[in-house]
């Protein structure tokens, strides 16, 4: 038996991954291509989609075609999972005897970073989805091409409002959940800001930065009193917003600045002093668009 393997966040699943598809089952000697979205990159931090939708996703999009499966092996594990450990995975399920793995042009530079590697490269053939003419060769690792004639990423979607380059049998989901992330957000952001606002915060200010090169999509700022102001004002946030699964990453409280990250919203709050001195807001505004 011989498989492929094409693993990825698909974060949000695009047309470069479906042209990939079709160009794998159309180039390569192979009984099944096995789809493997991951739980999360281990490059990466964080995922916009979550596990459970990005695989519902990819099922949707390649339901019709008898030789893909969607693999959940890497989802199932709730942590980020080295190629290395799906391709013995799916090497013990199937018993194949040819395994090709196929990854982006992008990964060419960071491939013998990945952990295995030197197993890796002797357990697979490497076929790269190329967008220019390359190499065939990357050092001591040769390697197939799919010469894919669209430049398109899962980022550039992200930060173009999701619908530009999406599959058109997925258009209607991704926009549902766009709109859905969107008033989840605001909702949590005024929440936040109603809690502020009754335990007397001040000079309160919202800044948007999900269109900002910035580690979150929102920051929340607001003036304390004093240093006692800013410790009660952090424990009722604490207290109202756990049971409402708000989770708290990371506080550095200060009496003259506290931060508390939510993963997505930073809060900061900040003596008068403070607030006139670093002027936060004008510094965040004033950032590079992504």
């Amino acid at each position: 038996m011989k498989i492929a393997i094409f693993g990825g966040s698909f974060d949000p699943p695009h047309i470069g991954h479906e042209v990939i598809v079709h160009e794998a089952l159309k180039r390569l000697d192979i009984d099944v291509l096995y789809i493997v979205p991951t739980y999360l990159n281990p490059f990466k931090k964080s995922f916009f989609l979550d596990e459970t939708v990005r695989f519902k996703l990819i099922q949707k999009l390649f339901d019709t075609e008898e030789k893909v499966k969607v693999c959940d092996y890497e989802v199932k594990q709730k942590r980020p999972v080295y190629t290395i450990e799906t391709v013995k995975y799916l090497q013990q399920e199937t018993k194949c005897s040819v395994v090709y793995l196929i990854i982006g042009q992008d990964n060419l530079k960071t491939l013998p970073l990945w952990s295995g590697y030197d197993e890796l490269k002797e357990q697979v053939t490497f076929v790269v989805a190329t967008r220019n003419n390359h190499s065939n060769e990357m050092g001591e690792v040769e390697f197939l091409q799919l010469p894919i004639n669209i430049a398109v990423s899962s980022t550039e979607i992200r930060e173009n409002g999701f619908l530009s380059h999406i599959p058109e049998k997925l258009k209607g989901d991704l926009k549902q959940i766009l709109q859905k992330g969107k008033k989840t957000l605001e909702k949590r952001v005024q929440n936040i800001v109603q809690i502020l606002d009754d335990k007397k915060a001040e000079n309160i200010e919202i800044v948007d930065l999900k269109d900002k090169d910035y580690l979150v999509d929102c920051v929340i700022i607001a003036t304390t009193l004093n240093g006692k102001h800013a410790a009660a004002l952090l424990s009722v946030l604490r207290e109202t917003l756990k049971p409402q699964n708000e989770e708290f990453l990371r506080v550095d409280e200060d009496d003259n600045w506290t931060v508390i990250d939510l993963g997505d919203i930073f809060i900061h709050l900040m003596s008068e002093e403070y607030r006139e001195k670093y002027t936060l807001e004008e510094f965040l505004k004033e950032l590079p668009r992504k």
